[in-house]
C-alpha cells in the first residue's frame, strides 16, 4: 500500500503547490473497515474477512465563478486513490484511481462524493493458479464509489475531521469472464486539510429564469469488447447504434426517448456453444445474434459532463441472453454543443453485459 500511495501523494502535493490557484484545494485521508455483502451465491466462498483500506482524495473547491457551480451549491471535484485489502487470498487487494465530484448539504456539513475510475486487481482469475476467484476475470476492472460523510472543517486551523459510510463497487463489465463482481460496504473516518488561509466569498449571480430549448436529435455509435458468461469463450467486439430525441426540462435536466440496435458478436459463439453443449435448451445454432430495444432516459448536466440513466426493453431478442429488460448508466462529456463522447455500462439489473465507449452528435 505504501509503495503505491506515498509516491502518488507526493506527486499530487508537488503539483498542487505549483498551481497559482493552490489555495482552492483540499486534501483528505480516510481509513475504512467493513463487509462484502453476498449479492450472489457464486462469491460466498470469497467472503472470509472484513475488508479494510485507505482513501486519499485531492479536491478543487468552487465558489461560484461559473453558473453550474452555483446551481449545484458549490461542489468540489478532483482525484481519489483507494487501496482495499479484501481479506481473501483468492481476491487479493485492489488499488483504484478515480475522478470524483463532491456535493454539499446541511450548511456544508454533509458531503456526498461520487467517483468513477479504474481498479488494478492483484490476484484475478486464472484457471490454473487462481480458479476460486469468480469475481474478477481481468486484472483491470471498472470501479465506482459513493462516500457520505459528516464533515467539520477548520477544527484546528486548516485541519478538519470527517466520518461516514463508503460504498465501493468493482466490476469489469463482462469484458472478460468471470465477472461476478464485488461490493464493499464500509465505515470510514479521516482528516482533511485545506490548502488556503482565508475562504473566498461564495458568489450568487444566477437567476431562476426558465430554460427553454427545442427538441434535439441524437445519434450515438458505441463499441467495445466483451465475453459471454462461458469462461474462456473469447473476447469479441460489439457495436451499438442508438438514435433518440431529448427535451431539456431545465438548465440541469433532460428526458430522452429512443431505440438501440445491437450487433454483439460474442453471441455468435454463445449460440454455437449452447447448440452443441445444451441442445435440450432449444438452441439450433442458426439463431440471429442481433438485438433491438427501445428506451426512456434522463440526463443530468454538470458543466460539460452529464450523467445518463436509461431504462429499456429488448423487443427483438431471438437468443434471450440474460433478460429482455436492460439499463444503461454512464457519463457523457460534451466536446462542443453538438459533439460528445460517452462511457456507459449496459446491465440487466445486477448483471453487467458490456462497458460501452461511444461517440455521438446532438443536433
Amino acid at each position: 500500500m505504501k509503495k503505491i500511495i506515498l509516491p502518488i501523494s507526493f506527486f499530487i502535493c508537488c503539483w498542487l503547490y505549483a498551481q497559482e490557484d493552490s489555495n482552492r484545494y483540499s486534501v483528505d485521508v480516510s481509513y475504512f473497515y467493513g463487509n462484502i455483502p453476498r449479492h450472489s451465491p457464486n462469491i460466498a466462498h470469497l467472503i472470509t474477512g472484513h475488508p479494510e483500506g485507505g482513501m486519499l482524495s485531492v479536491s478543487r473547491k468552487t465558489y461560484g465563478s461559473e453558473d453550474w457551480e452555483q446551481r449545484y451549491n458549490y461542489p468540489d471535484y478532483g482525484a481519489t486513490v483507494i487501496y482495499a485489502d479484501l481479506q481473501n487470498e483468492a481476491l487479493g487487494n485492489n488499488t483504484s484511481v478515480y475522478g470524483h465530484y463532491g456535493f454539499y448539504f446541511l450548511k456544508r456539513n454533509l458531503s456526498v462524493r461520487i467517483g468513477e475510475g479504474i481498479s488494478y486487481c492483484s490476484n484475478p482469475y486464472d484457471k490454473v493458479t487462481n480458479n476460486r476467484n469468480a469475481a474478477f476475470g481481468s486484472r483491470l476492472v471498472t470501479s465506482t464509489f459513493l462516500a457520505v460523510n459528516y464533515k467539520k472543517q477548520h477544527l484546528i486551523d486548516r485541519l478538519g475531521l470527517q466520518a461516514g459510510l463508503l460504498l465501493v463497487h468493482y466490476s469489469n463489465g463482462n469484458m472478460k469472464a468471470p465477472n461476478t463482481s464485488v461490493n464493499l460496504i464500509t465505515a470510514n473516518v479521516g482528516v482533511s486539510y485545506d490548502l488556503y488561509d482565508d475562504e473566498p466569498d461564495y458568489k450568487r449571480t444566477i437567476t431562476d429564469e426558465p430554460y427553454t430549448e427545442k427538441l434535439k436529435y441524437n445519434i450515438v455509435f458505441r463499441s467495445g469488447v466483451n465475453e459471454s458468461d462461458v469462461i474462456n469463450s473469447g473476447q469479441l467486439p460489439f457495436y451499438v447504434v442508438s438514435a433518440y430525441v431529448d427535451k431539456r426540462l431545465s438548465n440541469v435536466s433532460a428526458v430522452q426517448v429512443g431505440a438501440d440496435m445491437f450487433f454483439s458478436t460474442f453471441l455468435k459463439e454463445y449460440i454455437k456453444y449452447m447448440s452443441i453443449a445444451f441442445p435440450e435448451d432449444g438452441f439450433k445454432g442458426d439463431e440471429d445474434y442481433k438485438r433491438a430495444g427501445v428506451f426512456v432516459g434522463h440526463e443530468l448536466f454538470i458543466n460539460r459532463l452529464s450523467v445518463v440513466t436509461q431504462f429499456a426493453y429488448c423487443f427483438y431478442n431471438p437468443v434471450h441472453y440474460q433478460s429482455d429488460v436492460y439499463q444503461r448508466l454512464g457519463l457523457k462529456y460534451y466536446v462542443s454543443k453538438t459533439i460528445f463522447g460517452a462511457i456507459t455500462l449496459k446491465t440487466h439489473m445486477a448483471q453487467a453485459e458490456a462497458v460501452e465507449f461511444g461517440l455521438g452528435v446532438r443536433l
